[in-house]
Order: C-alpha cells, then structure tokens, then sequence
C-alpha cells in the first residue's frame, strides 16, 4: 500500500448519483404546487456553479433560500441516498477500507447528510469536510454555517491547502470547485468524474475522465473489485436493435456505438477490431474474415431467434460466445400466424383491395371458418407448439410433423412423416430452423402431395419454399392462398426495394419479415440477450450459450474466477492445476465443461497470487482464450 498516495473526492453526483440539495428541495416540497419549477431553478443555479458561472457561497445562498426543509425531511433523504450511491464506489468498497486514512471527502454539500452515507463505503467520518446547515428551534433549516472555510470563496483550495498532506494528491469530482485544486496547484491530476453526469466544461479541464472510479483504479494499480474497467468494454450494436439493450449496457458502464443498419463484411471486419461485445440481428453475417482480427471480442449477442447468420465453429476457435433469444419473441411469431391463417382462410385481404377499387364483393364462395379445419404444423419447436395450443382453442384439428421426437400439446397428433402430414391438412405452417438441410423443403414434390385448396404459411427460413414451385401451384389453384415473412433474398435496409413473382397475386398476403417485430418482442429480446451477456461477462455463466458447452455457476465468494478457454485436447485440466500447484494457489472451487471443439475450465481460486500465475496459464499449449473476473 502506497502511504504517500492522497484522494480528494467529492461528493454530490460523485459518490452518490445525485445531487443530494436537489432530492431534499423534492422531498420537501413534495406537495408545493410549485415544486417543478422550484427544483428546475435549483438545478440551474448547481449548473451555473459547477461551470464557475457564478461563485459556490453564492449559489449556496441561493439554493438553501428555496429548500424549506428541517430534519425529517433530511432523515428521508438520507434513506433515499442510501440507495443512491455511484455503482463503481459500492463495489470498491474493499478500496475504500484498505486506504481509509488516506481518502478525503471534501464537499459543498452538508456534514448532516454526507457522514451517514459515507459510513455505508467504508469512509472515516474524520476525514469528512463539509458545510453544516442552522437550525430554528423548530428544526427548520434557516441557513448555513458561512465561517466555514468550505463555504467561502475558493473554499476547497483553502480547506485542501490546511490540510497540509505530503506526498501525491489526486482529486476526483465533476465540478468547478474540484478542478480548482489542481488548478491552484495543490494536486498531482484532476480526474473528471463522469458516471452520473457529464459536464462538457470540467471535462475540457480535466486531466483525466474517469467514467467510473473502477478506471481511476486501474489507471494507479489500485485494489479493485473487478480485474478490468467497466467502461474500456465496447458495445457494438447494429440493425437498429430496441432501445432498451443500449440503456442495460449503459447501466453496466460499458461505452456504446449504434448503428440503425448492418454493416458489410469489410466495414464490420475492421470495426469489430477493438470491441468486446457485437450485436446483431438477422441480416449481419459473421464470417471468419470478420472475427479474424476481432482478438478484443468476447460475445456475440444475436437480437432474434435464429444464428444461422453466425459461423458459430469460427466463434468458438476465437473463444467468443454467442447468445441469442429462443424464446423471446415466440408469441409475436404465433399472433401473427393466426392471424394470417384466418385473414387467408377468410379472403380479407382480397376483398378488402377490391373495395378500394370501388368493387363490393360479399360473395361467400370460397371463405370458411378455421373451426374444424386441419392444420399441419412442420417444426414442432417454441413457436410450432405455441401455435399448436391456441389453433386448437379456436376449434382447429392439429397435426404436427418434427425430426425429432416431440411430445404432442393438447390433442395435436403426431404424423410420422412430413408427406403424411401434407396429404391430411387443410393449412401447412412452416416453422422449421435454419439447417441447411431445410433448403427447399417444400417444393415440387410436397406440393403435388397437397390437397387441392391448401393454405400455406412461411414463417421460418426464406430458403425453405421453392418459390418457382409455389408460382406455379399458385397459378393453378393447387394453393388457394400463402403468408410468406421471410424470403430467400431480403432487402438489407428499408431503403432497398423489394421484388418478387408473388406481388401479383392477390391471395397473397406478404410481409416484411415482422413475425417478431412487436414492442413486446423486441424489448423482450433486448433484455434477455443484453443481460446473458452482461452474466457471462461478470460471473463466466453459459448457460444460455448456443455454441458454448453449457454452465451453470454459483456465485463467487470471496476469490479471483479465472476463465480459461481451450482446444478440447487431453489432459489440460491437468495442466492448469499444475500451473496453480507450482504456485501454491489454493483452488476454491472448480468447474468444466466441453464440447466437439472447446473446453471452458472455470477455476475460483484464493485471493493473493502473482501476475506471472497468470502468464504461466496463457502460455499452455492450446489455450484458446483467457480472463480473470476478478
């Protein structure tokens, strides 16, 4: 431990979230009619002294005149602080005991709020510096101690400078005053404090950002909670993926580029260089030339269902882990299916183009109910099972055909061949993966076995219909009506038109590949993906990995997790805990897993090991991947 090492930190919107004079003005003004506009104009007048707009004891003046506050209301705002603390401070609590004789809180606000909160870190109350509200005898806050040498003009510079420390200071905070110590020349560095706010102006001064005290830390080889800084992790997101993923990652502390649409496989090679994380959705192929340089990458997080898009062998050479979201969207994919089926059973679309063009057509001929119709599902999965359930709520007979054995929902049967299940049904919804093996899976031979009149629906793979078989049955009334969603050739943006043989017939319902396009869907996705990555990334958990072996991890207690990812060749784990016995390294808790490819060793150890530990298990002969978690 570094003795000659000194830490000034503030503490509104540093070590906790918020600004704590902005919280008690909402919390005591809770049922002033005018409390928006009140809390509007504190805010303006913090801005304008956090910039040096204006003088602090000024602004402090100002600010404590619209409080009308008085010690209830602080005892509810500290509860509320409490759970306001900056993340990167309460996971750095071990920091914060380790130096606690050489860390300084110095800060505007006041000693009756700070002091409880700060305890919460593992801070001395001793080295709390900070101004001190008047009270009337009725407990009102009336004012504030103005010889206190924090509340006077240049009052950190005058408090920092009687504190007479020798040896290196650094100061952390987000405002005016904090950049002032530094400026006056009393400090080493003066880190801009950026996880809660951003001030453009402090930034500019700083000699250092610091997006999270985690940075700080790694930056000066200081105890931290994590073995690398939350915000030297790079999201890239592509395809304009829901909102809500961007917000999670953000929350985590991770940086974020966006894109509305994919990328080519030129543009995306070079981009995938420094980032840690990629997300994608349906149209962003990932070939080997794009993880080629992609040494930084450690999940790839597919914002659908499908991963054929993927080379999944080429991600798991690379030791990247791949996520998607099977289940997400499934009843989005279902609702629209049904849909389709009745609106096709029903003529709708037909009629309802019709009656734009004047023509009032209320002929029956040829619409039915699905009541008593026979529907044949191909691929019994999340979505074909779903579908499977609520068909036959509407009164439908079901029958289902899959390659692998599945239990049949409800009163579906099982047919024992897809040619079977052709030859029985009204209405064929597809529902398959993306194997290869499923190109063309209906075709000229499958719609021969169709009975006249058969309703077919596509809302799987594009490349799963013949659709030069289709026109043709299409074009003589073997096929009476067809939903297709995906096709084998998809615009790459909303910009590129769309083309294709099936625009001209009318018993033709086509969309834009949207089975999973809801709200619902996409938010869904977004927090599933987004958040088995964020686990993978914090505790090593596979579990939800398609391409990975698959593991679940209890919580780790008290050590280091070691994550080692190697060519599934024999006898490495035995390499690895030789590595760790050659040192002395007690091992906590360990577990593996393999598959064809790869095996994924999780090793908990005990706290104190070397660096060169750690050089010594990246140098075992086919380790593909290696990181510490903590």
């Amino acid at each position: 431990m570094n003795k000659n090492m000194f830490f000034i930190i503030d503490f509104d919107s540093t070590l906790i979230k918020v600004e704590a004079l902005e919280e008690l003005v909402q919390i005591s003004l809770k049922h002033n009619p005018a409390r928006r506009r009140i809390v509007q104009e504190m805010r303006q007048i913090t801005d304008q002294a956090m910039e040096g707009k204006i003088s602090f004891s000024e602004s402090l003046e100002k600010r404590i005149k619209l409080l009308q506050a008085n010690r209830v209301h602080i005892e509810q705002l500290i509860k509320r602080l409490k759970r306001k603390l900056s993340k990167s401070f309460v996971r750095n609590r071990e920091f914060f005991k380790k130096y606690a004789d050489q860390i300084f809180i110095v800060s505007g606000g006041f000693k009756e709020v700070i002091v409880p909160i700060v305890r919460q870190v593992n801070l001395l109350e001793k080295n709390v510096y900070a101004n001190t509200f008047q009270f009337d005898e009725n407990d009102n806050i009336i004012g504030f101690d103005q010889s206190n040498i924090l509340a006077q003009k240049d009052g950190k510079v005058s408090l920092l400078k009687s504190l007479n420390l020798t040896g290196d200071i650094y100061v952390i905070g987000d405002g005016y005053t904090d950049y002032q110590m530094k400026a006056a020349g009393l400090a080493n560095m003066f880190y801009a404090f950026t996880e809660n706010v951003e001030r453009e102006s402090i930034i500019k001064k700083a000699d250092q950002v610091a997006p999270s005290l985690d940075e700080f830390l790694y930056q000066h080889k200081l105890p931290m909670a994590i073995s690398y800084p939350k915000n030297r992790i790079r999201v890239l997101l592509l395809e304009n993926i829901h909102p809500l993923a961007e917000q999670v990652f953000l929350e985590e502390g991770y940086q974020i580029e966006y894109y509305k649409g994919s990328l080519s496989e030129a543009e995306l090679a070079e981009a995938v260089t420094n980032t840690s994380i990629l997300g994608i959705r349906s149209k962003t192929p990932i070939s080997p030339r794009v993880l080629q340089n992609a040494n930084r990458l450690i999940a790839i997080g597919a914002f659908c269902i499908g991963t054929d898009q993927i080379d999944l062998v080429s991600c798991l050479h690379k030791g990247v882990s791949v996520f998607n979201a099977p289940f997400s969207n499934t009843r989005s994919v279902v609702e629209l299916a049904l849909g389709e089926i009745i609106m096709l059973i029903r003529g709708v679309f037909e009629k309802s183009n019709r009656l734009k063009s004047g023509i009032w057509d209320k002929s029956v001929n040829g619409h039915y109910e699905v009541r008593g119709k026979k529907l044949g599902i191909i691929g019994y999965g999340n979505i074909g099972s779903q579908l499977s359930v609520l068909a036959e709520f509407l009164g439908m007979e079901i029958y289902y055909y899959d390659i692998v054995d599945k239990l049949a929902l409800g009163n579906a049967r099982k047919c024992k061949s897809m040619a079977d299940l052709l030859k029985k049904v009204d209405i064929v919804s597809l529902h398959v993966d993306g194997n290869p093996n499923n190109r063309h899976l209906i075709g000229e031979k499958e719609f021969k076995l169709m009975k006249k009149g058969t309703l077919l629906l596509n809302l799987s793979r594009g490349f799963v219909v013949d659709l030069v078989a289709l026109v043709k049955y299409l074009e003589n009334g073997k096929v009476a009506g067809v939903a297709l969603d995906v096709f084998p050739d998809e615009p790459k943006s909303n910009e590129q038109r769309f083309v294709s043989d099936l625009q001209r017939f009318p018993n033709v319902i086509l969309t834009p590949h949207i089975g999973g396009s809801t709200e619902e869907a996409q938010k869904n996705i977004a927090e599933f993906v987004s958040e088995k990555i964020i686990d993978y990334i914090n505790t090593g958990n596979i579990k939800f990995s398609v391409n990975f072996p698959n593991l679940q991890l209890p919580e780790l207690q008290q050590a280091h997790r070691l994550i080692h990812i190697h060519k599934n060749t024999p006898g490495m784990l035995a390499k690895i805990n030789g590595v760790l016995a050659r040192h002395k390294i007690n091992i906590v808790g360990q577990y593996l897993k393999t598959n064809e490819e790869i095996g994924y060793v999780i090793t908990d150890i005990s706290k104190r090991y070397e660096r060169h530990v750690i050089r010594d298990l990246k140098k075992i002969p086919n380790t593909i991947k290696f990181r510490i978690l903590y």
